[in-house]
């Protein structure tokens, strides 16, 4: 492997253990990131973790300020409400062009889904629940059997777990209600009828991230 090479695969494996640091929690929302304490602890050289620090800025996770380091950053207002307008569009055409044969079933399928979901909402498994929500939402997208429209939506799958975490003291206070909601749009959807689930999405999105139904 040439030192390219080598340098390249150190710069992405400090992004895979800082990103995932900053998905689970361990790195916090307004905690600054040393270079060199993050090289020590990856047993790298500072110019790998730089670069990574430089892409994760890119991608909007930190904030980076000359000779101090890097502030990890929280999603502002504007970026949940984008990623949740855009996953609702994504989710509300998947329902629309399913034909009747991939909605057959659906409920089956996700019947293991919702159990488990009403599960961790009641042990308050705050990352179990975000990661079987988002899979449960997903599966409307899957519906259009369009591989664009997945691959664009599961771009949003960190800032969909993160908005999650954000919104779960507000999601955990009600859990019948979040499962309720839940069924009510497998059910919308089971049926067809991507009117009635895109209105019904617009108001599980208002109750479980604050965010305004006209968005």
């Amino acid at each position: 492997m040439s030192l390219a090479q080598q340098g390249a695969s150190a710069a992405d494996r400090a992004h895979s253990h800082i990103r995932a640091a900053i998905m689970r929690g361990d790195l916090t929302v307004g905690s600054m990131l040393s270079e060199n304490e993050l090289a020590a602890t990856l047993s790298m050289s500072r110019t790998p973790v730089r670069a990574a620090l430089t892409r994760l800025q890119d991608e909007g996770w930190v904030t980076i300020y000359a000779q101090r380091g890097a502030l990890v950053r929280e999603l502002t207002a504007d970026e949940v409400r984008e990623s949740a307008e855009t996953r609702h569009a994504l989710e509300s055409a998947g329902v629309r062009r399913a034909d009747p044969a991939r909605r057959e079933g659906l409920a089956a399928r996700l019947a293991d889904n919702l159990d488990r979901q009403e599960g961790a909402l009641l042990s308050g498994d705050v990352q179990g629940f975000a990661v079987l929500a988002m899979r449960f939402h997903r599966a409307f997208v899957e519906l259009a059997a369009n591989s664009m429209m997945l691959s664009i939506y599961d771009r949003l799958q960190d800032r969909q777990y993160l908005s999650i975490l954000r919104s779960a003291d507000r999601i955990f206070r009600e859990p019948q209600q979040a499962i309720a909601a839940h069924r009510n749009l497998l059910g919308h959807a089971q049926r067809g009828d991507w009117v009635a689930f895109a209105e019904a999405l617009d108001d599980h999105q208002e109750r479980s991230h604050g965010l305004d139904a006209t968005w």
